[in-house]
């Protein structure tokens, strides 16, 4: 392993020179079979690489996939693709029919702009020797297909077929600047068929935004909220059924637990002030009974996915209920203030003191 993170590595720095000679003498650092074999495998290496070493849940606590499980098919499918469009390009010993010329750019046009949101998606590391290299190789592929067109346009006649050739070479021999813009407008109908196709396989319509917004703690994920009730290390019965619908488990306020913010309702107050007072009272008894409740918590977060789900959680509040007034009552019998106890669980400490002060 190590040395192949030694070669991954590297390639930034090799992909970066490369680009600036090509772009200064129009020519390829090692030569152009040498470096045709080292971009089509940094190209296709690194992506599958990463989608292989990649988390495939989502998670709180931990390292969370970067695209969401459900819709990680359509990022699948897309980068296979954009390889696919590459590695045809940087093969072909000639020009090929502009139509296809043109769909195979406008592929490559889009796995740059797929590069650049998963460069924002993931963290820092990856974008340097994933991302950067892919993006340089995509880009000089364009280049070098755009001087291949215009030498052509220049020094021979070319003859179309029928219109959408002749349109479709237009396209391809356009100012960059102009051109770009067309082919991404391209990219949208070919899209449209990948995506209708990925229908007959459970994706959904949008499940190419919806794999990166879906996610926990990334550029884009939308779902970080679904972590603000989640303590790591354990997940236990009333945090749980705390999640509920609010008509049900009746949530008070935010709380703090391990720096984390949670929501507090009375039930969970109660539960957490009554173990206090066995650690306090009992100590032996509360290390058994909490060494063998870590085992729920450590379930339930193993099955978190399940357990995330607000009718579950109000069914858990419902069956937790005689175990409060049980917790209550024993609070009642034997704490003499158990209200104070009871609003105390959960705040921080300079809230602890004070309340304790009363």
């Amino acid at each position: 392993m190590a040395p192949l993170l030694l070669l991954i590595s590297m390639l930034p720095v090799f992909h970066a020179v490369d680009f600036l000679v090509f772009l200064s003498k129009g020519k390829r650092m090692l030569g152009q079979d040498l470096a045709q074999v080292f971009e089509i495998i940094s190209a296709a290496g690194l992506p599958v690489f990463f989608l292989m070493m990649d988390e495939k849940s989502n998670d709180c606590c931990g390292d969370s996939a970067s695209f969401a499980p459900e819709h990680v098919l359509t990022i699948y499918v897309a980068v296979g693709i954009c390889l696919a469009a590459f590695i045809y390009s940087s093969c072909k010993q000639n020009i090929k029919s502009p139509i296809l010329e043109t769909v195979t750019n406008a592929l490559l046009l889009f796995g740059f702009m797929l590069n650049i949101f998963v460069a924002i998606q993931v963290s820092f590391p990856f974008i340097l020797l994933g991302n950067l290299p892919v993006g340089l190789l995509f880009l000089l592929q364009l280049i070098k297909n755009h001087k291949q067109f215009l030498a052509l346009h220049e020094n021979s006649t070319v003859i179309f077929a029928n219109q959408f050739e002749k349109n479709a070479w237009k396209i391809l021999t356009l100012n960059p600047f102009i051109k770009m813009p067309l082919l991404l407008v391209l990219c949208i109908p070919i899209l449209t068929i990948i995506a209708c196709l990925l229908l007959l396989f459970g994706q959904k319509p949008d499940s190419i935004v919806k794999a990166f917004t879906d996610t926990y703690k990334h550029g884009f994920s939308q779902l970080d909220h679904l972590c603000d009730n989640v303590a790591c290390g354990g997940h236990f019965l009333c945090s749980v059924a705390a999640n509920g619908h609010t008509k049900v488990v009746k949530p008070i306020r935010y709380g703090e637990r391990g720096g984390n913010k949670i929501i507090c309702n009375r039930q969970l107050q109660v539960s957490n002030a009554f173990e206090e007072l066995i650690e306090e009272k009992m100590p032996k008894a509360h290390r058994l009974i909490r060494h063998n409740y870590n085992r729920v918590g450590n379930m339930i977060h193993k099955h978190y996915h399940f357990f995330n789900n607000k009718y579950v959680s109000d069914f858990i509040f419902i069956l937790m209920k005689p175990l409060e007034l049980l917790f209550l009552l024993t609070l009642y019998t034997f704490d003499q203030k158990p209200e104070n106890r009871i609003a105390k669980q959960y705040l921080n400490r300079m809230d602890k003191v004070a309340l304790s002060g009363i």
